[in-house]
């Protein structure tokens, strides 16, 4: 195990030092786009561009969905850095790997982590469509990314995750929302599952009666990574259907990215007006 954390770690700094010595500025907020949502990266005034094969130790995308750059830039005049693709569990990553870019962030100097993602309804009053600001969540992946040695300069061994999504960014998405005139605009608890199959009707069930109210596959290795390294963290999610266990319909992939791609607008106008309302 000691030789697996020191491989980590020696990975990170490695990919750190790779990425400090190219980029223009310190970026303080990092924005990880998912499923169906990487067209943000459009709006970002771009000081820098490159590709995740490109860069030392970083994972690569294997979900088509995901283009796989990583961006430096500005967004509603705040400097970010964009995350245009995420890794998941399911191809086959650990959770260390996963939350590599975070943590690798994180030593850069990021402050909050702004991230996205595509879900799955469980609550019964949700519409597809609907942005789901996630106030809490469930962590059903059976891994966790800080088993193992903890590194202390990186983070404590015990990392508090009493309010893990940070109460004064949730504020101001909601405040953001009803500034732009977003009606389809929630808060809820997110699930995290492995993957990839989808859930059966016994299984949505079960996680609806957990408190669940959206059901993913990613997302909860980079905020756990996020709060140990002491960032504040912001969690987005389109729900792109509603799961009734009674009537469980067939749920296809393309569905999910045309339902998130349909609702990518609402959410670029939510996170440009989150962004600025971020102290610099």
């Amino acid at each position: 195990m000691e030789g697996y954390s020191d491989r980590h770690r020696h990975s990170v700094e490695a990919c750190a030092a790779f990425l400090r010595d190219r980029f223009p500025f310190v970026p303080k907020i990092i924005l990880q786009l998912g499923t169906g949502l990487g067209s943000l990266a459009e709006k970002i005034d771009p000081a820098l561009l490159i590709p995740y094969a490109e860069i030392p130790h970083f994972p690569q995308s294997t979900v088509a969905s995901h283009q796989g750059n990583l961006i430096v830039g500005h967004l509603n005049d705040r400097p970010v850095v964009v995350l245009q693709g995420r890794f998941h569990f399911y191809e086959g990553y650990s959770t260390k790997e996963v939350s590599f870019p975070i943590r690798v962030l994180s030593l850069l100097g990021a402050q909050t982590l702004v991230l996205t993602n595509a879900a799955g309804g469980l609550n019964p009053l949700f519409l597809p469509g609907s942005i789901m600001i996630i106030r809490d969540h469930l962590n059903f992946l059976g891994e966790n990314p800080l088993r193992g040695p903890n590194v202390d300069s990186w983070g404590p061994r015990f990392p508090d995750l009493s309010h893990p999504y940070d109460q004064a960014l949730i504020k101001i998405a909601l405040d953001s929302a009803q500034h732009c005139g977003l009606k389809k605009v929630i808060t809820g608890v997110y699930v995290c599952i492995p993957g990839p199959s989808l859930e059966t009707a016994a299984e949505t069930r079960w996680l609806r009666d957990c408190g669940a109210d959206a059901v993913g596959m990613s997302s909860i290795p980079e905020v756990l990574v996020a709060l140990h390294a002491g960032l504040r963290v912001l969690g987005l999610s389109v729900v792109s259907n509603v799961n009734d266990p009674d009537n469980l319909q067939p749920i296809l992939l393309e569905e999910i990215i045309d339902t998130a791609a349909l609702a990518a607008p609402q959410l670029e106008r939510l996170i440009v007006e989150i962004i600025g309302r971020i102290e610099k």
